[in-house]
């Protein structure tokens, strides 16, 4: 396909001195036959173009009139997905975020599975508070998290003193089988305390979700790092259900350009053009001359 645009036509016309007449005789011809052709004529001005435009971005600006989104859509469809790939990390963050939206709900949770966790839980809380978030988390998750083998079992002990006593005595209940004679909170997690790993683990398994999303949301607001311990696909469940895709892509605009990125060269090969076409008109001739010389080359020929 070649790049046949009305503009560049008259930009020859004008930078080549030519009249219309002779303009109209190169209707049909790429760039390079008609600079070659002038060149071969003497026109010192063909032979000034033909060494520029392969080293002057400026030229080629004006040469294909790059400003105009279709031209920059006809030189996207020569490149390849590689080619393309490498145009994404010149656009600006905004531009990548926009690209999302060509994407589905279901997709979009799919990627972003599979991103860092760090990047996940930066767009979860985006979203949803702390509080929401252990809220809407399912109770194993809970379990999960607070007999995991990187939880701070002091951590978890100290703020289980914050725990109604009644809930602290059927968490011991639930595993000796008999009534406590503790009065107090410190006395009864003081019990909890020396239980063994795995009665201890089934202390907390056994107290009442709604006392254990608030033990949960004590122990992650104290330490973040914890939220990290979620499975991805809990967060991603959540989001799914509970928020909309427009707001969803807005909220991954706080991941890192290399994820957004990644996640763009899933797009089919025609959305993904379209999405490059959002890049800097300069930056767009800059990198035909200095890392597309060969595709650069394919367009001047025609």
């Amino acid at each position: 396909m070649s790049l046949s645009i009305d503009a560049t036509q008259e930009y020859l016309r004008s930078k080549l001195g030519l009249s219309l007449a002779k303009i109209l005789e190169y209707e049909n011809k790429s760039i390079k036959e008609i600079i070659d052709a002038e060149a071969a004529q003497g026109n010192q001005a063909a032979i000034q173009l033909a060494a520029d435009m392969f080293t002057n971005p400026t030229i080629l600006i004006e040469l294909f009139q790059l400003a105009n989104p279709k031209n920059k859509l006809i030189i996207m469809q020569q490149m390849t997905s590689a080619q393309l790939a490498k145009i994404l990390p010149m656009l600006e963050k905004d531009d990548l975020v926009q690209g999302l939206r060509y994407f589905t709900m279901d997709s979009l949770m799919k990627m972003l599975e599979k991103v860092p966790k760090e990047e996940l839980v930066k767009v979860v809380f985006q979203l949803f508070s702390e509080r929401q978030v252990i809220e809407r988390m399912p109770e194993k998750q809970l379990d999960k998290v607070l007999t995991g083998v990187d939880m701070d079992k002091g951590l978890v002990l100290k703020n289980l003193k914050s725990i109604p006593e009644t809930y602290l005595r059927q968490m011991i209940e639930s595993i000796t089988g008999q009534e406590t004679e503790e009065n107090n909170a410190a006395e009864l997690v003081n019990t909890i305390s020396q239980f063994g790993d795995l009665d201890y683990k089934n202390a907390l398994r056994n107290l009442d979700v709604t006392q254990k999303r608030k033990l949960t949301l004590l122990i992650t607001s104290t330490d973040n790092k914890y939220y990290l311990n979620f499975d991805a696909d809990a967060y991603t469940h959540m989001i799914a259900r509970d928020r909309e895709k427009e707001d969803t892509v807005k909220a991954m605009g706080v991941m890192k350009p290399e994820y957004l990125e990644k996640m763009l060269t899933n797009l089919p090969p025609d959305l993904l053009q379209v999405v490059c076409t959002q890049i800097d008109t300069e930056k767009l001739a800059d990198s035909l001359v200095t890392k597309f010389p060969e595709l650069l080359a394919k367009l001047i020929a025609g």
